[in-house]
């Protein structure tokens, strides 16, 4: 009876010894510490009958671990960056070189932007200040001919940009030189115009006895067959004269054949659609400069929405 009694003892501890030794050799990640203890003080006799429950449970709990592992690390591989892009990104910080340029392209266009309209804003006060108060300070009312005998006063030079010239055909040297200018401005302003007749260029003489109409005509064909000659009587030539502040120097008693010399004001005035003085062009202004200045008066006029003539002068 003892005897039997040490057989089933020492086959009951060498079954425990396998338990234990196949449980040590377990990855402990997939065997819960609860599991483990529970093993360990279940009944000896229980130990072969769950034998194969315990390995699928162990199995099963394996493949948990190793699922479980893949999906939590895989979005932390998508989420990495490499080593050049971390590098780049301390450099450069938060700013690239597209947002540099984007900068400097605004920085630019503002600066451009201010420049201009301040440019416009000294225009319009000159204009504003040249008008004076109650009577305009250059310009005003005025009756004189046309080279065909039509009459034409202040008002015909309404409705688009004027460019008006004091001279007179015996001029030797000032008059020729300053008109081939204006017939190269009434190009240079067509031009930028798009072809749009958006200039009256006239001519008035200081000298009504000797320039008559036909000596107008044919003298201001040679420079630009677009000018409008002006003549009148020695009293209205004096009024316009006066009302454009223009000096000249012409007798007024004058014989027939007399020969006399002629001084007078050497400039162009511009006159906006209105009849308003804007600006004087002055010898020492080039066809360029004088172009510049008269297409940004247009333009600004254009940009108020105001109307403005195009069409040729009959």
């Amino acid at each position: 009876m003892a005897s039997s009694f040490q057989s089933i003892s020492q086959l009951v501890g060498r079954t425990s010894r396998l338990s234990l030794s196949s449980l040590e050799h377990a990855s402990p990640r997939s065997l819960p510490s609860q599991s483990a203890l529970y093993l360990r003080t279940r009944p000896h006799t229980q130990c072969r009958n769950n034998a194969s429950s315990t390995r699928a449970s162990l199995s099963r709990a394996s493949n948990n671990a190793v699922t479980t592992r893949t999906f939590s690390t895989t979005p932390l591989r998508l989420k990495a960056k490499t080593m050049g892009q971390l590098k780049a990104r301390a450099t450069t910080g938060p700013f690239s070189w597209k947002a540099a340029l984007l900068f400097v392209i605004t920085g630019v266009g503002m600066i451009g932007y201010f420049k201009f309209e301040k440019a416009r804003l000294e225009r319009k006060r000159i204009v504003e200040m040249s008008k004076g108060v109650g009577k305009p300070r250059v310009g005003g009312p005025f009756v004189l001919k046309d080279l065909n005998g039509n009459v034409f006063t202040e008002q015909n030079l309404k409705g688009k940009y004027s460019f008006v010239y004091f001279g007179f055909t015996h001029c030797p040297d000032i008059c020729p030189d300053e008109l081939d200018k204006m017939a190269a401005i009434i190009d240079k302003v067509r031009a930028a115009g798009n072809g749009e007749d958006v200039m009256r260029p006239v001519f008035i003489t200081c000298d009504p006895v000797r320039d008559t109409p036909e000596v107008l005509r044919q003298y201001l064909k040679e420079f630009h067959p677009g000018i409008i000659g002006l003549t009148g009587t020695y009293e209205q030539v004096k009024n316009v004269c006066k009302q454009y502040r223009v000096y000249f120097s012409t007798p007024e008693n004058v014989k027939p054949g007399e020969d006399y010399l002629v001084d007078h004001s050497i400039y162009f005035y511009l006159m906006d659609p209105d009849g308003d003085f804007v600006e004087c062009i002055g010898r020492q202004d080039t066809p360029d400069s004088a172009t510049k200045v008269i297409m940004d008066h247009i333009n600004d006029w254009k940009r108020e929405g105001k109307p403005l003539e195009t069409k040729p002068d009959a």
